[in-house]
């Protein structure tokens, strides 16, 4: 593989205009190697190359299509001990998240979306009047799924092939082609994805990846007219910025945004169930440093045993070595980010029980595991999402309090109910304004939709609920 990379466009290497930028290893601080600097000009022949590729590719057997989805997995698989690799420096992920979670996940999802479904959905015929339209009579009539288009494919940093491959092969399983611009901290890897698609049969034209350093490529793939969809992971900030844009021209859009999960512990949890709570705040720490949308971020625990559970946290995080449990975070811009919002808790008046300080460990961007506790729900760590290895600890007077708690930030991703009694935490998961409710688990279904509410998000994916998004709707009617 080369450190040097260009865009792929068209089924083929694309220097690009505006030259290249350099890729950091944010665990080490040297170069990984070099990425593509889209110009609009770049961004414009992607998307006419995927214009240009979908009539065919929307034409083609579904069950052809699902074929060379399956190849695609099969060559990850056997791409794997070079991409890991190259994923772990680039995101500066332990070995063990990069290993077990930044490959095998997206190698999953080209298999999933590998099995062909049902596009057609029969509806009984209907005897109807006649009209100054038409005669009357039994009128049959079917929706069927179509693809959208061509689907612009912006992701985040966090886990760069993965996110990818959630969006990429639903799309290409309904028949749309595809730009995809990945972040621009760690988009190495997903331009070595063009040359495994088109080895494994996948069409030119029909998967193109452009990158940049800055903002201005994603948002020529948003504006241009030659786009019929969005699809975007990342900040609640950029997602609105991008809704904004592509309402203009009525582009669909699926919004995967931000997240501020509460791990909420039930007055009646047992042993196990404050366990599990436990592993579950363990997570914001130790599962890529906090870098994740569905973190549990906000423990909120009964005011009675607030100092028992406390007390746990506290050992608990004070166990994770930073460097090696607790991994970097992706640049030092978001190590200072993460380090201005815990300070400012402090001044707040919230304590700092854990961790807070910056690391005696060089090179790197690192932020050790931390509990922040004595926090009140308005206070600006307790409501905005922050992207690193911070948990707050909230307590709580009684179950009205907690969902208080609970719904009082504009995020509603993802949160956690812990107790002995999963029929009180399933009636007590309707009062959260969240898409998403693990129970006693941070274990996710992937046949699940998976979405946001408020501002974390517009759409759903997630297994056959993907096919949904990056489909349109279109009815056909006869005379029976």
């Amino acid at each position: 593989m080369t450190t040097r990379q260009q865009h792929w466009i068209n089924g083929d290497r694309h220097t690009p205009e505006g030259g290249h930028y350099q890729i950091t290893n944010p665990a080490t601080e040297e170069p990984v190697g070099q990425a593509p600097e889209a110009s609009p000009a770049d961004v414009d022949a992607a998307v006419r190359a995927a214009r240009t590729a979908y009539d065919d590719w929307s034409r083609t057997d579904p069950r052809k299509r699902a074929a060379i989805l399956d190849r695609i997995a099969e060559l990850l698989a056997e791409r794997a001990p070079d991409l890991v690799p190259l994923i772990q420096a680039e995101t500066g992920a332990t070995r063990k998240v990069a290993a077990g979670m930044q490959l095998p996940p997206a190698i999953d999802r080209f298999r999933r979306y590998a099995r062909v479904e049902p596009d057609t959905i029969p509806l009984a015929p209907q005897p109807v009047r006649a009209s100054a339209l038409a005669p009357g009579g039994l009128i049959g009539a079917a929706a069927v799924r179509r693809p959208v288009g061509v689907v612009g494919c912006i992701t985040s940093y966090n886990f760069p092939v993965v996110n990818l491959a959630g969006k990429v092969a639903p799309a290409l399983a309904m028949g749309n082609t595809v730009v995809c611009k990945p972040a621009p901290q760690d988009p190495l890897a997903t331009l070595e994805l063009g040359p495994i698609l088109q080895e494994a049969g996948l069409p030119d034209g029909v998967f193109n990846v452009i990158t940049g350093s800055g903002a201005a490529p994603g948002e020529a793939l948003v504006a241009h007219p030659g786009i019929d969809m969005i699809s975007f992971t990342g900040s609640t900030a950029v997602g609105k910025r991008i809704a904004e844009a592509a309402g203009r021209t009525m582009k669909r859009t699926l919004m995967e945004l931000g997240g501020k999960g509460a791990a909420i512990i039930l007055d009646d949890a047992d042993e196990r169930a404050v366990q599990a709570a436990l592993g579950a705040a363990a997570s914001t720490w130790a599962f890529h440093s906090g870098q994740i949308c569905t973190a549990p971020t906000r423990v909120l625990i009964p005011t009675a045993r607030y100092d028992e559970i406390v007390t746990a946290l506290t050992r608990y995080a004070a166990s994770l070595p930073t460097g090696e449990t607790v991994g970097p975070l992706i640049t030092a811009a978001q190590r200072d980010r993460v380090e201005a919002y815990i300070a400012g808790a402090r001044d707040q008046g919230a304590r700092i029980a854990v961790g807070g300080e910056r690391p005696d460990l060089k090179p790197g961007y690192y932020v050790p595991a931390t509990l922040i506790t004595d926090v009140t729900p308005e206070m600006t760590v307790a409501q905005e999402e922050l992207f690193g290895p911070v948990v707050v600890a909230i307590p709580y007077t009684d179950e009205d309090d907690a969902t208080r708690i609970a719904n009082n930030t504009p995020y509603g991703l993802y949160d956690y109910v812990f107790s002995s009694d999963t029929a009180h935490a399933w009636a007590f998961a309707a009062r959260l304004r969240s898409g998403n409710i693990g129970i006693n688990t941070l274990q996710r279904h992937p046949e699940t939709p998976f979405g946001g509410f408020k501002e974390s998000g517009i759409g759903r994916d997630g297994g056959s609920f993907s096919l949904h998004a990056y489909s349109e709707l279109q009815s056909i009617v006869w005379p029976s």
